[in-house]
């Protein structure tokens, strides 16, 4: 039965890589949010995973958290409080093009799996490629959160680090405390709705969600 679950855990990584590095290629804010979800799934998918070779409810709370925080309500408000517009139209502002966004993502990968072989023995017994795919999840996630303009998609490159972290999170620490996933639960969704609404004011008095147009509100204000 573990073997099944290592094969599935490893397919559910592989898609964890894909959609890290999707989210940081895509141009149009809408997808990559669809994307995020789809990544916060297959966050939860693992957890499920690991936690049924030996069983452990920590991580089985830490799967239904992730969904009803990440899959379903940041994407809730997300979408409820940034106006329709930002998400009709291509998402353009970006420091570089798609080529050397794919390069840097290439090199990340291979960064995060070097910085992640220290911390396999740690790791659950069976996956500890999780620890390795969580790193360089992180590292693609901050490369989108560097190289994105726009309100929006900066927040996913940082709730795409928070999935990477989680990944290694739980391999290394697979009996997470209670008060640790329900600070989960709250914290998250409640720094979407902060940037959402930081997001729809900054539209509203420039037209705009890049983050430089913060400084254009400031004055206005």
């Amino acid at each position: 039965m573990s073997a099944w679950l290592y094969h599935l855990n490893a397919l559910v990584l592989g898609l964890f890589i894909l959609t890290a590095i999707a989210m940081v290629v895509m141009r149009q804010i809408g997808a990559c949010m669809q994307v995020f979800v789809l990544q916060s799934l297959l966050l939860a998918a693992s957890a499920f995973l690991l936690g049924g070779a030996p069983w452990s409810w920590h991580l089985f709370a830490l799967g239904c958290v992730t969904i009803a925080s990440k899959a379903v309500l940041i994407p809730w408000i997300l979408r409820s409080m940034v106006p329709a517009q930002v998400y009709a139209r291509r998402e353009f502002s970006q420091s570089i093009d798609v080529s050397a966004i794919l390069l840097s993502s290439l090199a990340l990968l291979l960064a995060g799996y070097a910085a992640g072989i220290p911390l396999n023995a740690a790791a659950h017994s069976l996956s500890p490629a999780n620890v390795s795919v969580g790193m360089a999840g992180l590292l693609i996630g901050l490369l989108q959160l560097a190289v994105r303009r726009e309100a929006v998609p900066q927040i996913l490159g940082i709730l795409a680090m928070e999935n990477g972290a989680f990944l290694v999170g739980i391999a290394i620490a697979p009996n997470f405390p209670l008060i640790a996933e329900l600070a989960i639960a709250f914290d998250v969704p409640l720094l979407a709705f902060i940037v959402a609404l930081l997001t729809r004011s900054v539209y509203q008095e420039t037209g705009s969600t890049e983050v430089g147009s913060l400084t254009a509100l400031r004055e206005l204000l």
